[in-house]
C-alpha cells in the first residue's frame, strides 16, 4: 500500500500496490504542473476527497481530467473520462520522498513523440 496526500490533507489517495516507476512528462501541462506521474489501474486506487474537495481541468481532446485540491491547490491525480480506459495517474510528488526515491524514473516526450526517452 502506498499513501499520497495533498499539502492540507483534504485529499488523500490510497494505492493498493507498489510504486515501481514514476514518469516525468514534458508536455505543456505536465511541465507546468511539475508533477511526477505514477500510473495504475483505477481498481488499485482509492481517492478520498472530502465532498467537493477537488476542482477539475480538461483541455485538448478532453480525454482526461486533472484534479487539484480546492484548498491548497496541489494537483492530485488525473483520470480518464472514458470509463473503459484502465489507467489513472497519481501525482507521485504527494507520496513520501523516500518511497519515490526507490522507484525507477522514466522520461516521457509528451511534447512531441509520445515516446519514452529512456
Amino acid at each position: 500500500m502506498v499513501d499520497a496526500q495533498c499539502h492540507c490533507g483534504a485529499v488523500s489517495i490510497v494505492i493498493n500496490g507498489e510504486l515501481a516507476e514514476v514518469t516525468e512528462c514534458n508536455c505543456s501541462i505536465c511541465r507546468r504542473y511539475g508533477v511526477l506521474w505514477a500510473y495504475f489501474s483505477p481498481r488499485e486506487v482509492q481517492v478520498k476527497p472530502a465532498t467537493g474537495a477537488t476542482d477539475t481541468y480538461s483541455w485538448d481532446d478532453r480525454s482526461i481530467e486533472f484534479h487539484r485540491c480546492r484548498q491548497c491547490g496541489c494537483v492530485t491525480h488525473w483520470q480518464a473520462l472514458d470509463p473503459t480506459r484502465d489507467r489513472i495517474g497519481v501525482n507521485a510528488r504527494l507520496i513520501a520522498p523516500e518511497i519515490v526515491a526507490r522507484a525507477r524514473l522514466r522520461h516521457l516526450d509528451g511534447a512531441n513523440t509520445e515516446q519514452y526517452l529512456d
